[in-house]
């Protein structure tokens, strides 16, 4: 296939796939790591869909990714500025963003449940990935971001790899070029005030990398 043959059909793919999500459906998309499964976030039937798919326990939030900083107003609590971790959560997001850093945030009160914890809280990434990126500003809206797979099985990187119940189950899947790289999930943290951050996950970004940023880390539970 020609470049330019090539690139069309990169464009196709993003305009279908977008349409899917602003429709209010569920897809298969790349990000940086894995192949993810998502949904706009403000659409509960949606995220309850992708839910299902996963099989996941309702009881455990949505991650959710962003495609430019613009949108973090999309998840954000207006009123985050007087958390008591909100300039430590800034700080991290000018060294590491976009990137495979989860900063787990107070959400906004309107958004559906399936994307928040016990607290009213959401775990949001700035993706590097620039399909995704494209994805979340064509669809016009912040997306959910959980691995592609059935809950307990491998993360996947490749769309062979795909469960046939995620594929039949998502509206669609857009597959993008090149396929995802694999390795390390994103590292999740919370910043909890006083320079302290609560590790949730370690992954892609190591803790040695935060603890040289002056974060002393706390590892969650």
């Amino acid at each position: 296939m020609a470049p330019e043959e090539v690139e069309r059909s990169r464009i196709t793919q993003l305009e279908r796939a977008a349409a899917a999500l602003a429709g209010g459906g569920c897809i298969v998309y790349p990000t940086e790591t894995f192949y993810a499964l998502g949904a706009c976030v403000g659409s509960a039937k949606a995220l309850e869909r992708v839910n299902a798919i996963k099989c996941r326990p309702r009881s455990k939030p949505l991650p959710v990714i962003i495609g430019a900083m613009s949108q973090l107003e999309g998840v954000l609590s207006p009123d985050a500025s007087s958390w008591t971790g909100y300039g430590a959560a800034r700080a991290l997001m000018e060294r590491f963003w976009p990137g495979p850093l989860s900063i787990i945030v107070p959400a906004r009160a309107d958004l559906p449940p399936q994307i928040k914890d016990a607290r009213g809280f959401v775990s949001v990434r700035f993706t590097p990935n620039a399909e995704a990126q494209a994805l979340c500003l064509m669809a016009g809206s912040p997306l959910a971001a959980t691995s592609a797979n059935v809950s307990g099985d491998p993360a996947v990187n490749e769309v062979g790899g795909l469960s046939p119940a995620v594929c039949l189950g998502a509206d669609y899947v857009f597959q993008g070029a090149p396929e995802p790289a694999g390795g390390m999930p994103s590292t999740v943290v919370c910043p909890s005030g006083d320079g302290e951050l609560v590790l949730f996950r370690e992954g892609a970004v190591d803790a040695a990398v935060l603890e040289a940023q002056g974060y002393r880390l706390v590892r969650h539970g």
